[in-house]
Parts: C-alpha cells; structure tokens; sequence
C-alpha cells in the first residue's frame, strides 16, 4: 500500500486525556514528520496537529483510536493524491 501525507487534528478538553494521547502518538512515531501543540486555554482546549507520512490504514487507524479516547475528537485530512510527493 502507498504511503500518504496527511494532517491529523486532535481537539480535547480534558487534561486527563493527554496521557493516553501521547502514549498513541509514540507508538505511530515512525510515521510522524512532526507536531505542533496548542494550549487554548481561555476555551479550555487543547489543539494538537500530527503530520504524518504513512499508509492509509495506519493513519486511519491511529484517528480512530484517537477519536474513541473519552473526551478527544481526531480527523485526518489528507493530501491531493499525486501531490504528496513534490
């Protein structure tokens, strides 16, 4: 299978969450160019955005364990196929 460029977003509001999120984020790490993070903290939010470059599956795989965290949201968007690869 091909390997993608995708973002995926990662939203949660609970600080308990960040844990489990980062224990997820090194397991994938092979798969991460990089992240960034951002505390909201007027909105009681934390903003986290993975780069990776990994096959489909995987990136899917990841968001959803992601997603079905108590209290985070995960989506992945995905580069224009075909534009990925300079």
């Amino acid at each position: 299978m091909s390997e993608q460029v995708a973002l995926l977003a990662i939203l949660t509001g609970d600080p308990e969450a960040t844990g489990a999120i980062n224990a997820l984020l090194h397991e994938f790490a092979p798969c991460i160019i990089g992240r960034m993070g951002l505390p909201y903290r007027e909105k009681g939010l934390h903003i986290i955005s993975i780069v990776l470059d990994a096959p489909a599956d995987r990136i899917n795989a990841l968001a959803g364990r992601l997603g079905r965290l108590p209290g985070v949201t995960a989506r992945a968007v995905y580069a224009e196929p075909g534009k990925s690869r300079g």
